[in-house]
């Protein structure tokens, strides 16, 4: 493994593009952003496609070259808008973060960049985020705008409920509405399944996520769900995991059954179904008091939410 270089922020991965490649004036900011850690990119963008592939599968014969676009903007918006969303988490935690071993290294309490400095690129990304927006239709930019209220509350949420993840959850799930509205102009009970399911699915890896600090945020009073459940963990998110799957499954329903392919419908449901197994093998895995084990885990997720990704886009070839 590479040597840790100087900046590095702990729980990134030695050697990462960011502190191997980058500029070294750009790499404090890229490391605001998250850029060094892409794991969040992935979770904020794969309900985005979801909701896209999805909205094609339920009818491929409304498909454009245009939903090509989509799926790349989301794929820049997505990238943009955790370095603007993680940029604000860090200004309004940054008393906090100096005070947990994890997070002591981020830019801000480190000294890398000043507040001012992280408000500034917040705005940067804001507008390039807002730029890509534009190119959708009315209803996917006001979903967009809307959507900002919830990235502004996140960060307090863990100040004042033991359930920051649902808040977390509502925000980085909000693409699947937002792609399925840029792709079919309207809002329908699919894709507000999707959303549900993925934000069980965002209570499910963020609990996992949240016991690397238990013990910090005991120590400082910052509520989570990981403190809330304790040595009941397991039990929590078996639960999480069943809606995850029912709620997944229902917006499939939902969205291919009026088409009448069952063959589509079948291929769709193989995807959930193997999502929900992935998550299965994530509870066998667990072990909350092993900070190694909790960040593998929630890693993997990227892999467990591509799976309805790849599932869903060949339903749209039967």
């Amino acid at each position: 493994m590479s040597e840790a270089r100087p900046g590095q922020v702990a729980d990134a991965v030695s050697g990462n593009w960011v502190d191997k490649w980058a500029p070294e004036a750009a790499r404090p900011y890229l490391r605001l952003s998250r850029a060094d850690r892409p794991i969040g990119t992935w979770l904020l963008l794969l309900p985005c496609w979801w909701g896209l592939t999805l909205a094609v599968a339920a009818d491929p014969a409304a498909a454009t070259a245009y939903d090509a676009w989509i799926f790349i903007g989301c794929a820049l918006g997505a990238l943009l808008m955790r370095g603007a969303g993680c940029t604000w988490n860090d200004i309004t935690d940054r008393d906090f973060d100096g005070a947990v071993a994890r997070t002591a290294s981020r830019p801000i309490p480190s000294g890398q960049v000043t507040v001012k400095g992280a408000v500034i690129w917040i705005a940067v990304q804001a507008l390039l985020a807002f730029a890509i927006l534009l190119t959708f239709n009315w209803l996917a930019i006001a979903l967009g705008v809307a959507s900002l209220s919830l990235v502004a509350i996140y960060p307090f949420a863990k100040r004042f409920t033991w359930w920051p993840q649902v808040f977390l959850g509502l925000a980085f799930n909000w693409g699947a509405l937002l792609a399925w509205v840029a792709h079919t102009g309207s809002l329908t009970l699919a894709p507000v399944l999707l959303y549900l399911g993925g934000i069980s699915w965002t209570l499910f890896y963020d609990t996992i996520y949240a016991h690397q600090d238990r013990e910090d945020d005991a120590l400082i009073g910052i509520k989570s769900t990981a403190r809330l459940f304790g040595e009941n963990t397991a039990q929590w998110l078996r639960g999480f995991l069943v809606a995850t799957v029912l709620l997944i499954g229902a917006g499939v329903l939902v969205a291919l059954v009026p088409g009448e392919n069952l063959i589509a419908l079948m291929v769709a449901f193989i995807g959930v179904w193997a999502m929900g197994w992935h998550l299965s093998w994530q509870l066998i895995q667990l072990n909350i008091n092993d900070g190694a084990n909790c960040m593998k885990l929630f890693r993997s997720n990227r892999d467990a939410g591509l799976i309805p990704v790849l599932f869903f886009a060949a339903a749209t070839l039967v």
